[in-house]
């Protein structure tokens, strides 16, 4: 128990690395959650900082969901144990959106989730891509299109995975908690699309 203990709080950890803050730091000299959304994820640094520094938070936010939940397990001797890499995928999460290292003030858990994903259902993964590519291209607003992505998570689910065994079952009730946790975190976006105040994706100027 002690072991797998260790291996939760490792993908805790690994979850909780302050892409977006160091990137801020590092690249601009800036704390972001004082700037544009004041959001720690990719979408705020594409506003304040420009696409490359966002693409690459987004690459390495994604490499934080999936690395703890496809490699981990394999110190077990369990490759294949569903239930630890939902754990894992879980911690992963939490780790981003608790992260110690900023005060527990971390991002919204949707592109270290999307790697979660990617790890246990890649095929469901990439149909919520294409739900966010299409809802973004449409409202231009990154909040919607993350929610519109979650939501259908365990609809695709449903249809990409076979109904046997304890496995679906797990991966099914996994990715019901995960969109309800991306409808928790965007719950501030949900209040402003409801009031039309929520700003839609643009690039800040560079200073």
């Amino acid at each position: 128990m002690i072991y797998y203990l260790i291996l939760a709080l490792a993908a805790f950890l690994a979850g909780a690395f302050p892409t977006s803050y160091l990137a801020g730091r590092l690249l601009r000299g800036i704390d972001l959650r004082e700037h544009g959304s004041g959001n720690l994820g990719a979408s705020n640094i594409y506003r304040v900082m420009g696409a490359t520094p966002a693409m690459l938070v987004l690459a390495v936010d994604i490499f934080k969901g999936f690395a703890p939940v496809f490699w981990l397990p394999s110190f077990t001797g369990q490759i294949d144990l569903i239930v630890l890499k939902v754990v894992l995928g879980f911690a992963a999460v939490a780790g981003h959106v608790f992260s110690p290292f900023v005060w527990f003030r971390g991002g919204k858990g949707v592109a270290t989730g999307a790697g979660v994903v990617l790890a246990i259902c890649p095929l469901a993964m990439l149909l919520c891509l294409a739900v966010w590519l299409a809802f973004l291209a449409l409202f231009r607003t990154v909040s919607i299109a993350s929610i519109a992505a979650a939501v259908s998570l365990p609809v695709f689910v449903n249809f990409t995975l076979e109904h046997s065994g304890a496995g679906f079952t797990t991966i099914q009730a996994f990715s019901i908690a995960l969109a309800a946790v991306v409808v928790f975190t965007h719950r501030s976006n949900i209040k402003r699309l409801i009031t039309g105040e929520e700003k839609r994706l643009t690039r800040g100027r560079r200073r």
